[in-house]
């Protein structure tokens, strides 16, 4: 069987430290990565990477032309709500041209891309949502995440677009945190710490989120699919869960609303997805909260481990 050749762009993000673990471990798969900046997986052999800004389309599809990619997972984005707000010229760049750039790329040369995308599509005026609700974004993270799924779509490649929700876990990477790191750290730090008590999400574990990328390759599906654990928590709630898990003090955690940091506008209120189409036609599975607490500490231990050897 023919390998497959797998280009992950974003490898220094959290989803592509994750992918880049997950796909190293596949014998049937050939990696490349690339990433804005210098490649900061400390796990840096048996894969090409290639430093390259998303905003240097020239040098991306010489790189895709190089490496004959099979697959494309195009994890790269700029993420920041603020930042695309005050810089809609980079926004758009990166958000909105690099996908349509990959886009075009993977139909001329019949490539399988998988796009990730955000549930800041959504107002948050009727979640949990399904593959087929009206899309409403009310910021410009949100919007240029759906320009460019609309514009993957019209190239007419073979492309999964996976949406996702407050990515959570832990990498190698110790500078990359989350919601759920944010918390623990500091409630073991003894620190007090506010959370938005209005906003609620379905958070996603980072782990199931790189095996839902991988299903889609291996069934190289085709279609928007939502990929979230399947329980509302309000955020606040979700700091408490890490409280007790790790038997911190939650009188630490306090409640914040999202107009009193100003997130009312800005930010959906009430988002989730329904899962039942990628469970059905991916096979995804999402793991429940508390299980996946089990895991991340167990993989803290291993990772305390290989820092001291």
């Amino acid at each position: 069987m023919e390998k497959k050749r797998i280009l992950v762009t974003g490898s220094n993000g959290f989803l592509g430290h994750k992918l880049t673990e997950f796909i190293l471990k596949n014998p049937d798969y050939e990696l490349c990565c690339t990433s804005a900046s210098v490649n900061r997986n400390p796990q840096n052999e048996g894969y090409r990477f290639q430093q390259l800004n998303l905003t240097d389309l020239e040098g991306l599809g010489r790189l895709i032309d190089e490496f004959q990619p099979t697959h494309i997972i195009h994890s790269a984005a700029l993420s920041s709500v603020e930042v695309c707000e005050s810089d809609p010229v980079l926004c758009k760049a990166v958000n909105v041209d690099s996908a349509a750039y990959l886009a075009s790329h993977c139909k001329e040369q019949d490539i399988h891309l998988t796009f990730l995308s955000t549930d800041f599509v959504f107002d948050g005026q009727h979640g949990p949502y399904s593959e087929d609700d009206a899309c409403n974004p009310v910021n410009a993270y949100g919007q240029s995440k759906l320009d460019a799924e609309q514009k993957i779509i019209a190239s007419g490649c073979s492309a999964a677009i996976l949406r996702t929700i407050l990515v959570y876990g832990v990498i190698a990477d110790k500078k990359r945190s989350n919601l759920v790191l944010w918390a623990k750290n500091k409630l073991s730090a003894g620190e007090a710490i506010k959370a938005v008590s209005d906003q609620w999400r379905m958070p996603t574990w980072v782990d199931d989120l790189a095996t839902a990328c991988l299903l889609a390759i291996e069934k190289n599906a085709t279609g928007i699919y939502h990929i979230s654990s399947d329980t509302l928590f309000s955020v606040k709630e979700v700091v408490e869960q890490v409280a007790d898990f790790w038997n911190l003090d939650k009188t630490l955690v306090g409640s914040v609303t999202a107009g009193e940091i100003g997130q009312a506008a800005n930010r959906p209120r009430k988002t989730g997805f329904v899962l039942d189409k990628a469970k059905a036609e991916l096979g995804y599975q999402p793991t429940p909260l508390h299980a996946t607490f089990e895991r991340i500490e167990q993989q803290i231990k291993e990772l305390e481990k290989q820092d001291e050897r």
